[in-house]
């Protein structure tokens, strides 16, 4: 095997950033393209063959590109780069990173961090409604509450509304106590959750108080029109056909719907078909629906999560074709 050396200029003070805590991001460079790289002040080299070295290369250029910007490089910057690279993919962690959302109450920005978020975020843009599918971890709800809470803001709804279907995750919770919100507040933790988030406690609460902001499970749609709102609907695939129709007819004017679900994470009887599903098959052609389908490559959780998605995506294939 031919030994072919790159180098690549970083400044010393994105050095830390870019190679990471003890190294960590070179390790995984070094191991994912079998390359060796040195660090010698700003002058990094690069040896191996030629295929990996040009990937490894890439890698840190992007990964000084992040840490000029931004300041720092996550795990998930790293691991997405390096997929991207070795799929020799045109898509690019950088592109993703320059399309902010909104900051969170404590300053943090909020932004798409692979492509398959920033094409769901730009959906959620150009589109009335949009089903955003994919594996936990991908950010579907979340993106969702922040467009939510971006359009609220900037006036272009009144009110915005967060629902999901109250079914239990394949447990039997038995009888809760309490009045009704305390009864359903357990399904709906994860919308509060992100709220408190990007809002803060004190305008969530005064929001709530002003019924500007509306949280509550997928039966309180019925009946209901749904005027200049921003609406989503989490956890769509527990949601049965019925339900989903309904809630589809509820919305009115000036009005934009966001619908998340995963749908290899259904918790309906064996014998009750998914709303998410059928609504994907008969809504695919209809103009200003949007669909976005998130892959195991858009977790942005801890890396760890992202190669369980795809274990379980691997052994599900498998047993499907065995089938």
């Amino acid at each position: 095997m031919t030994i072919i050396e790159a180098n690549v200029e970083i400044p010393a003070q994105f050095g830390s950033t870019v190679f990471g805590a003890f190294d960590a991001n070179v390790k995984k460079i070094e191991k994912a393209f079998d390359v060796s790289v040195i660090s010698r002040d700003s002058s990094v080299k690069v040896l191996g063959n030629k295929e990996g070295t040009g990937k490894a290369v890439e890698v840190l250029k992007t990964l000084l590109q992040l840490a000029v910007s931004n300041g720092f490089v996550t795990d998930q910057n790293v691991d997405y780069a390096i997929e991207m690279a070795r799929e020799n993919s045109e898509e690019s962690v950088l592109e993703a990173d320059k399309d902010v959302i909104c900051r969170t109450f404590s300053g943090k920005l909020i932004k798409p961090k692979t492509m398959g978020q920033k094409s769901y975020v730009d959906l959620m843009r150009n589109r009335m409604i949009v089903f955003g599918m994919g594996p936990a971890g991908t950010g579907k709800t979340y993106l969702a509450m922040a467009m939510a809470i971006m359009a609220f803001k900037k006036k272009e709804v009144e009110r915005i509304i967060l629902t999901r279907p109250a079914i239990e995750a394949g447990e039997k919770l038995g009888f809760l106590p309490g009045d009704l919100q305390s009864k359903v507040d357990p399904y709906l933790r994860p919308l509060y959750d992100a709220l408190f988030e990007i809002m803060g406690a004190e305008s969530f609460n005064t929001n709530m108080e002003k019924g500007l902001i509306e949280v509550a499970p997928l039966a309180y749609m019925r009946g209901r029109t749904l005027d200049n709102a921003y609406i989503i609907l989490d956890e769509a695939q527990n949601t049965t056909p019925s339900q989903m129709k309904m809630f589809l007819t509820r919305i009115g004017f000036g009005s934009k719907v966001v619908v998340t679900g995963d749908r290899s994470q259904k918790d309906l009887p064996d014998s009750t078909k998914s709303g998410l599903d059928e609504a994907v098959k008969i809504l695919g052609k209809v103009d200003e629906i949007g669909f976005a389908k998130l892959t195991a490559r858009d977790v942005v959780r801890h890396p760890l999560v992202q190669r369980i998605v795809k274990a379980y995506d691997e052994y599900e294939s498998k047993n499907q074709k065995k089938k």
